[in-house]
């Protein structure tokens, strides 16, 4: 294979573009730390967070493997088709969990106490499809640890935690939310193949309703933050706005890339600058 296809392959694979979704919530967690976020902490959290993203990713490709296999929308993935082997997909992850791992211990040795719980996230959120309907929060509790390391990275310490906290229960509602929103294409494979999920216990209608309330919910939690730690005008129409992209997200979940990836990336940043001017 030509060294551009090669690369293509890999690019496919591991999908870093995605990173966008996680990234900006990383940095507003840092920014409710409190001290000025220096721009060599900012580049090593950016390169923590892109390896662990990346390891994450590939330790879901690899465990459900099989699974994709049995799912028409994923069974042309590059694992079940052999078109990147086993070996080289183990390789990459060992390769993002020592960058992330190294870019954490650059901003301190302190860091990596948060590692085992991380790396335990990305293991586990792929066998909770195989046990719980309710597999979606666990893809959010995994997203929620970004801001929550985030702000260790600056602050090193635990000392007024709140405010991230709560931005750590919008993150995870949000994501799992989003992530019912996406497995409603799948509903029909997950239940001839087993795999658990909302659309697939519930049907996609109840679903919808159940990653509405998540939302909701996330938008509450937003609020919660604002009231906490934030002040201004500015602060609360960037949150405010974050609660119209919601409102978005489900009118076009028809349109699932737009929805996916647009909305989501537009979410992060509104948050992110809310959290900036705030």
């Amino acid at each position: 294979m030509a060294p551009s296809s090669r690369l293509a392959v890999w690019s496919r694979y591991l999908r870093l573009e995605h990173t966008l979704f996680a990234l900006p919530l990383i940095y507003a967690g840092a920014l409710l730390a409190g001290p000025p976020l220096s721009t060599r902490v900012a580049v090593l959290i950016l390169v923590a967070a892109t390896g662990a993203r990346t390891a994450a990713l590939g330790l879901n490709r690899i465990l459900d493997r099989n699974l994709d296999a049995l799912n028409p929308r994923t069974s042309g993935r590059a694992l079940p088709t052999g078109t990147i082997s086993l070996q080289a997909a183990r390789t990459a992850v060992g390769v993002a969990a020592v960058a992330a791992a190294g870019a954490a211990w650059a901003i301190s040795p302190r860091c990596l106490v948060l590692a085992p719980v991380v790396f335990g996230a990305f293991i586990a959120y792929p066998l909770l499809k195989r046990r719980t309907r309710w597999v979606h929060l666990g893809l959010g509790a995994t997203l929620a640890l970004g801001p929550v390391c985030g702000f260790f990275a600056v602050n090193l310490s635990w000392a007024g935690a709140l405010p991230v906290f709560l931005l750590a229960g919008f993150t995870a509602l949000w994501a799992g939310g989003f992530d019912v929103l996406y497995a409603t294409q799948d509903e029909a494979s997950d239940r001839r193949t087993g795999v658990h999920s909302l659309p697939a216990a519930l049907g996609a209608a109840a679903a919808l309703r159940v990653a509405a309330g998540f939302h909701v919910v996330a938008v509450g939690f937003l609020a919660a933050l604002y009231f906490a730690a934030l002040n201004g005008v500015p602060a609360a129409a960037a949150f405010g706005f974050a609660g119209l992209l919601f409102l978005l997200q489900h009118q076009a979940r028809r349109h699932l890339q737009f929805a996916f990836f647009h909305v989501n990336a537009a979410l992060g940043a509104v948050v992110l600058v809310g959290v900036a001017l705030g």
